[in-house]
């Protein structure tokens, strides 16, 4: 994943909003967060790995989705065959059959990192990463998004979840090659499909890291070239629910992340909602990001309510 850098922008002018009431419950999606780690680090080809991808399943159909698995055979940096699932949540028609006529997609990757290669103890390189902040934080946050959408049944748009698989096999940082599509590679085979176009979406907001202990987001530079009318929206949101010191007026770096093919391949405007930390040394992404210690110890149930009210405030809203 490509680093930040940032410059500061004006606040853009736009319209005001009524805030919407309907609570994000952080403790559900730190729960949810928990539940995913339970089952170990989730890399491509383990068990743990399997053992999550039913569980997601089951929970977006507990929440009322119907549920389809984009499975594939897809091959890693190193030539390693990775057997890749993206879970694709869809709500299910009303009794009467009908479906709001406009459609956006959430998603996030739910695979971990096989190798904490960003660690600061050389020893810890080859260990997997536990993935709480890194994979486990978006699903979390679509889930709690999942039951709140099921208990709160006024929104005038459909909205789809994606948990994308195989995105954090990209090439480790002890090789000398670099690689840019080694990652991703779940949201690179579904936006090439046919599954995007089916779904007619108007935009998409990728949700990646949005767990961890005083994090904030700046405006992504790839999401501000592909959908900048997004970016606003979203950010307004994020004012509006209260959170805007959360969500500053900052222009960020490009990142390689699961929008790109999102962007590139399915023609979907999405954007990326990152975190970044411009005062950190270890990594921009923060002090946990491809370590040991992305675990349940460094997640923040305050970070996890700023972006699910932020969202909350935008679905509701629309």
């Amino acid at each position: 994943m490509a680093c930040y850098s940032c410059s500061t922008t004006k606040k853009s002018q736009t319209t005001e909003q009524s805030v919407v009431t309907i609570e994000f419950n952080a403790d559900s999606a730190y729960n949810f967060c928990a539940a995913q780690c339970s089952f170990g680090p989730r890399i491509m080809n383990s068990e743990a790995h399997e053992q999550c991808a039913q569980w997601i399943q089951q929970k977006f159909e507990q929440y009322g989705y119907s549920v389809q698995l984009q499975k594939a055979d897809l091959k890693g940096y190193n030539g390693t065959i990775l057997k890749s699932t993206n879970i694709i949540a869809s709500p299910k028609p009303t009794a009467n059959g009908q479906q709001p006529s406009a459609r956006i997609l959430i998603c996030a990757h739910w695979d971990s990192r096989p190798w904490a290669d960003n660690d600061p103890d050389e020893a810890n390189w080859r260990k997997p990463v536990m993935a709480a902040n890194d994979g486990a934080s978006g699903v979390a946050v679509m889930l709690e998004l999942a039951r709140l959408l099921q208990q709160n049944d006024s929104v005038r748009l459909a909205v789809d979840f994606i948990c994308f698989d195989a995105e954090d096999w990209g090439i480790p940082q002890w090789e000398e090659q670099v690689d840019g599509d080694s990652w991703a590679l779940g949201a690179q085979y579904w936006a090439a499909s046919s599954l995007p176009q089916q779904g007619n979406y108007q935009f998409g907001i990728l949700l990646d890291m949005v767990g961890g202990q005083g994090a904030k987001f700046y405006r992504e530079y790839n999401s501000m070239h592909y959908a900048r009318n997004i970016v606003e929206r979203v950010w307004q949101a994020a004012n509006t629910a209260g959170y805007g010191s959360i969500f500053p007026y900052i222009d960020g770096g490009g990142v390689t992340d699961d929008h790109v093919p999102v962007n590139e391949k399915a023609g979907i405007p999405c954007i990326d909602i990152i975190n970044y930390y411009p005062d950190c040394e270890q990594s921009s992404f923060g002090p946990t990001w491809h370590t040991i210690n992305d675990d349940m110890q460094h997640i923040d149930k305050n970070t996890l309510k700023a972006v699910g009210q932020t969202l909350v405030q935008l679905i509701y809203s629309e």
